[in-house]
């Protein structure tokens, strides 16, 4: 493990040693002192793949593929500076996005003419990428609890163009299932979390309000937004849980809780997504041992390219 990593909390890295395979601890570890490429993805509504690459390259960037997701790139020796000088990036026919963050609306994986709910919505990333998955047809509510965070919220919903086909709300997530129940063919639930996922060794701001106590804060607030998100969905209905923590408190746990106080309500569901650095979900944590069907969750592993993440994938019967 590069020294720098150790810069960051000694009860984190003494906890992630326990999640993460011992063979593979040291990699993982050492990308926290990485700077990843800037990443986004096309807004199919707005432009083709074709225009937004041909349009790119004659401004000079240099774009590599990414192959699970023909929509995204990543951006070769350019950063982020240079590509918000560009016209597509200011007229919204890109939207900068972490390759992570794409996943969880890919395996939701919502449908033309579907009604969504993206119950902790701001700053619009995943609402609009599902907007883009629809085609453009159907209606997606986008709640965000936070008035600052809610007005970044419907900026980024004008400039994408999809103002038509998006409600945005402000209330509390864990209130908009009494106020929807069995409402949506979907729900994304994308949980505030305590972001150890895109902790940076260099960017001591990054990490530096992390306690365990934060991480329990935490995990008390996305079982409520879990169980409100359950209430809002239609029987049949597919609902995806995600955070960018690694704290199985957060992930497991709050899976856990759910399948403990609705039983067979609910099911979670394999994922059909491949990609070398991921691994299914903890059986036990800390002499806890998790519901059987909690393994069929992912962690997304950081590399080079891409933030750790966690997904989960719940059908309600």
């Amino acid at each position: 493990m590069r020294s720098e990593v150790q810069a960051l909390p000694k009860i984190f890295l003494e906890r992630l040693r326990k999640i993460i395979p011992s063979h593979k601890f040291d990699a993982v570890a050492n990308t926290f002192s990485l700077m990843r490429p800037t990443t986004f993805r096309v807004n199919t509504l707005k432009a083709s793949v074709e225009k937004v690459r041909e349009k790119l390259r004659n401004e000079g960037f240099r774009l590599s593929e990414v192959s699970w997701y023909p929509e995204a790139f990543i951006l070769q020796g350019k950063g982020l500076r240079e590509l918000q000088e560009t016209e597509v990036y200011k007229s919204g026919e890109i939207y900068v996005q972490g390759l992570s963050s794409m996943i969880p609306p890919l395996v939701l994986n919502p449908q033309p003419g579907e009604k969504i709910l993206d119950l902790t919505a701001a700053p619009g990333s995943k609402t609009t990428q599902m907007v883009c998955l629809m085609k453009g047809q159907g209606r997606i509510l986008a709640n965000d609890n936070n008035k600052i965070r809610f007005y970044r919220l419907k900026a980024n919903l004008e400039l994408q163009g999809v103002n038509e086909m998006v409600e945005p709300t402000l209330r509390y997530g864990e209130s908009l299932g009494r106020v929807y129940p069995t409402s949506f063919d979907r729900v994304l639930v994308d949980a505030p979390c305590s972001a150890e996922g895109r902790f940076s060794a260099k960017e001591p701001s990054s990490y530096a309000y992390w306690k365990l106590n934060k991480v329990h804060e935490m995990e008390r607030k996305q079982r409520k937004l879990l169980l409100s998100g359950i209430l809002a969905l239609k029987p049949g209905g597919v609902l995806v849980y995600s955070t960018c923590t690694f704290a199985p408190e957060e992930n497991e746990g709050v899976l856990n809780d759910a399948l403990e106080k609705l039983g067979e309500q609910i099911e979670l569901e394999s994922i059909s997504f491949s990609l070398p650095n991921l691994m299914n979900g903890l059986k036990t944590w800390e002499e806890k041992t998790f519901h059987p069907s909690v393994t069929r969750s992912l962690r997304i592993l950081p590399n080079a390219q891409m933030d750790g993440f966690f997904v989960a994938k719940m059908r309600k019967r």
